[in-house]
């Protein structure tokens, strides 16, 4: 993981952007803790400048981007190879991946390189033999990567992993996917001014559909996502037993050992030989976003089968304090009357209070929905994993706390500002940055804490390739298993330009790194060749139907409560979002 910053301008600009600049690069240092580096190469009447922070985990030596070779060559790079390079695990994978573009000189050899690497990343390498640019973004982006064009009012041409703010007087936009992108900077230099001549030397190159005979390309093909399988189920269906997940019928058997196996190799993947102090043996390497649904408990605990035992794993599970939530709780919801009354709430044993104590007693501003089924879910993990130390993280924010970060949140952000992206980057940037308080048993007083783990395993993708959504269900309704399978190629589709390289932003300003299972290329590929009816079943309830082939790989795996909680969207388990009105998620933000 890191941050990359890079910028070009006319050498006799270079000055009048350094205040810019000096905001970009500290934006995009605290994605890197460990290690910071710029280097800046003089081009003709060009000014180039490559800066790169570095959050170390992958291999045992210290790493300083960006990295350079004798020949001049630079990379940023911010991303992990899991699949397609040789690396042991004593190995940088940035440092392995500079070793084999060097050799590549061609817009096309870049493209196919990548085409076979698989994990998420975003990078910038200036090849100094062909004096040429490449950037680009992993196909599902996974990892943020803007760019600012030039323009008239602001001709610098500008990458970064994230921007310096919503103020920022530069426009930015996410990145496409689609293509491996080349400034081609011989040709930029000789135009009037870097405005004119930038598109002339932009050359995209659009990421390879797969092979048409697989037997022709022995190696794995990671250039786009899988499409969607598009037989339709029999007439005759079968239909399981509603409300029962104990027994596997035999036709979806083999896909459910499958889906448990690809699951646990994508996991393995991702926990694996993260770097640790020798002195810290023992602290906490890997934590997990946790709401206590069937998502990111499955991944916990197949996490557990890949974590050293000494180790503790850390779930974070974050609450907020919402005003209107208390308010419509004391008083009924005085803005819409026709709503239903809020649920009392469920306190469990040993449960906190307002003021953070353990005294059972009723309730607390944060006894939210997620941190009651992240309660029940610990003590499941605790009943199957008795010999892990599973820290259940309670990260309380107050409403002022939230408040006080939402400027800073909005700028991590940027350039996406909806209500609803606000509401789910609020969760996500307190979640991850792993301030809160655990228990050493259920009924014990609070304990302050910091997770120091710098890996945060996260659950998102299952609703997009099993059928979670409501609207896979309305499609059923409306246009049968055909709309179905229309919409789960539709939410394919969507992942490279939905949440994630906000999702990145978000967290990686604590120096922390996301890593989600259920993105590998190789599980999205497994799910989207399945066919449909053995992944979901809108026929059945909900809380069975939906998600159908996970629960019941959870059940087989014996995660009996897991496998039938109902989707809940992470912004309203959470209470992060509408914390005074009753706003619409896809409004814009003010300012």
């Amino acid at each position: 993981m890191c941050g990359i910053f890079a910028q070009i301008t006319h050498s006799q600009n270079f000055c009048q952007l350094e205040n810019l600049t000096q905001r970009l690069r500290e934006a995009n240092a605290t994605r890197g803790p460990d290690a910071r580096k710029s280097c800046c190469i003089s081009f003709h009447s060009l000014s180039l400048e490559l800066f790169s922070s570095e959050l170390r985990l992958r291999g045992n030596a210290r790493v300083v981007q960006p990295h350079q070779n004798t020949y001049g060559d630079i990379l940023c790079w911010n991303g992990e190879i899991f699949s397609g390079l040789d690396v042991s695990a004593d190995e940088n994978d940035g440092i392995k991946l500079f070793e084999q573009l060097h050799s590549l000189e061609t817009g096309e050899q870049v493209r196919d390189f990548f085409t076979y690497i698989e994990g998420p990343y975003a990078f910038v390498f200036y090849n100094a033999t062909s004096q040429q640019l490449f950037f680009s973004r992993d196909p599902l982006g996974r990892r943020s990567l803007l760019i600012h064009r030039p323009s008239a009012t602001n001709p610098h041409f500008l990458l970064a992993s994230v921007s310096a703010g919503s103020d920022s007087e530069c426009s930015f936009e996410e990145l496409e996917t689609g293509h491996i992108y080349c400034l081609d900077l011989t040709l930029l230099s000789k135009a009037d001014d870097i405005v004119s001549g930038f598109d002339d030397a932009l050359s995209l190159y659009a990421r390879s559909d797969p092979p048409i005979d697989p037997i022709d390309s022995p190696k794995i093909f990671y250039a786009k996502p899988a499409r969607i399988n598009t037989t339709l189920p029999p007439d005759d269906l079968p239909i399981l037993p509603s409300n029962n997940l104990d027994i596997i019928p035999s036709w979806l058997a083999l896909p459910v050992e499958e889906l448990i196996s690809q699951l646990e190799h994508s996991v393995m993947l991702r926990v694996r030989d993260i770097p640790q102090d020798p002195s810290l043996r023992g602290q906490t390497r890997v934590a997990v976003l946790f709401s206590g649904g069937i998502d990111s408990t499955i991944l916990t605990l197949l996490a557990d089968r890949h974590v050293p035992r000494d180790e503790p794993i850390d779930l974070l599970n974050v609450a907020f304090e919402n005003p209107r939530k208390i308010k419509v709780q004391k008083d009924g919801n005085v803005i819409n009357p026709n709503k239903k009354k809020a649920k009392s709430k469920v306190v469990l044993p040993g449960s906190p209070d307002q003021s953070g104590n353990s005294n059972g007693l009723p309730s607390t501003d944060y006894m939210v929905p997620d941190r009651v089924t992240g309660l029940q879910e610990v003590e499941e993990l605790r009943r199957l994993c008795p010999e892990r130390v599973w820290n259940f993280v309670e990260v309380n924010v107050p409403y002022h706390e939230s408040q006080s970060a939402r400027s800073r949140v909005e700028g991590l952000m940027n350039p996406v500002r909806t209500v609803m992206d606000l509401s789910l980057a609020l969760a996500l940037y307190f979640a991850s940055r792993g301030i809160g308080q655990i228990r050493p048993k259920a009924g014990a007083d609070p304990i302050p804490y910091t997770s120091p783990a710098r890996v945060l395993i996260n659950g998102l993708g299952s609703d997009e390739l099993l059928g979670g959504y409501g609207r896979h269900r309305s499609a059923y309704n409306s246009g049968g298993w055909a709309a179905v399978i229309e919409e789960l190629q539709l939410e394919i589709d969507r992942i490279p330009i939905r949440n994630l390289g906000r999702d990145d932003r978000v967290i990686s300003s604590h120096g922390k790194e996301t890593r989600h299972p259920f993105l590998s290329l190789d599980v999205v590929s497994f799910l989207a060749k399945l066919p449909v009816q053995h992944k979901m079943d809108p026929r059945l309830p909900v809380g069975v139907g939906d998600k159908m082939l996970l629960r019941l790989a959870a059940r087989k795996l014996g995660l009996v409560e897991a496998s039938g909680r109902k989707k809940r969207a992470m912004q309203f388990g959470s209470h992060s979002a509408r914390m005074e009105g009753d706003e619409k998620g896809d409004k814009l933000l003010e300012g």
